[in-house]
This record gives structure tokens, sequence and C-alpha cells, in this order.
């Protein structure tokens, strides 16, 4: 089912996309929990799609099989978890899903790179206090002093409020 180079192909009202390592992908094992999608409310299906496809998110399903239900997949670069919205997908209230995590290796390079492609990126900031990186009025100009792992944020919203955090990770800690 469509293209091999992960490009989508029109059929009807829907659109299909193939999954790029779909089949690559082991399945999931009992005793095993993999988050494969995090369900976000947006008023505007389109617009969202391409916010995300700006950002070279890469567009794994949009499918619209009735007049009145649409969902819209994608992916974000290195991540085994993809986003989902669509028409009456969630009923969660727009601009509700806050603090989604994006991992990335180089705090500065991420948020320039973000920033270059339309997003609206905080400067990078660590914590003045714990559990202030969910609050901007706890949030410390500057990556984090001590240059230690997991203590570099920098945040953005999409167009519909949804709050992405991220944070750098040069080294993971033992066990992950």
């Amino acid at each position: 089912m469509g293209d091999p180079r992960g490009t989508s192909r029109r059929y009807g009202s829907s659109v299909q996309v193939n999954g790029e390592s779909a089949a690559d992908t082991p399945p999931v094992k009992a005793g095993e929990f993999k988050l494969e999608a995090v369900v976000l409310p947006v008023a505007d299906v389109d617009r969202a799609k391409s916010f995300y496809e700006g950002l070279g998110w890469r567009l794994d399903a949009d499918f619209s099989p009735a007049e009145d239900y649409r969902i819209v997949q994608l992916t974000p670069p290195g991540s085994a978890c993809s986003i989902q919205f669509g028409t009456n997908v969630t009923s969660a209230a727009l601009g509700s899903v806050q603090s989604l995590y994006l991992i990335v290796a180089d705090i500065e390079t991420a948020r320039d790179e973000l920033d270059a492609r339309g997003a609206q990126v905080s400067e990078v900031f660590h914590e003045g206090s714990p559990g202030a990186r969910f609050h901007e009025d706890g949030h410390a100009a500057g990556p984090s002093p001590d240059g230690g792992n997991y203590s570099s944020f920098a945040t953005f919203n999409d167009p519909d409020g949804n709050g992405w955090l991220l944070q750098e990770i040069k080294t993971r800690l033992p066990g992950r």
C-alpha cells in the first residue's frame, strides 16, 4: 500500500501513506507498553497538518473515510511516537495538551531549526527552582550553567496552543 518512499497517494477521499519502517518494527511483546501516538485537539486540521509538516515531521497518514471524520498522523524526526489529530477525533479543549517532551541532543541547534521552520520558540532556559520547566515564571535565562543533561529547555506551541517542551539530553541515564 502506498509509495515505498513514504509519499502519499489519494484513494477517493482518503490518503494512505506507507510507513517507512513498518516492516522493520518488531511487534509488541507480552508485558510491553509502547506509546504509539498522542492525540492533539485542533480547530483547523489542514492548518495543523501544514504547521507540523513545516517543522519537517513525516506524514504517516491522512484518512477521511466519512465526511464527518478525518484522522491525520505525523511523526517527529527520529521519534517512535507520533501525534494524531483530525475531525471528530477528540473532545479535549484546544490547547489542553501541554509539556509534550521532544528530546534533542543540542538545544540551541534544535531551537534555531524550529525557529527557521516557523515555530515561535522560546529562548533556551533552565529551571530556577525544581519543576520550573512547567511554569514560565520559574524559567532562568540560558542553558543550564553546569551543562548537565536533562537541564536545558525551550518551549513552543502549535497554532492551537498545544505546548511542546524541548529538553537537551546528550547522554542518557543508565537503563534508558
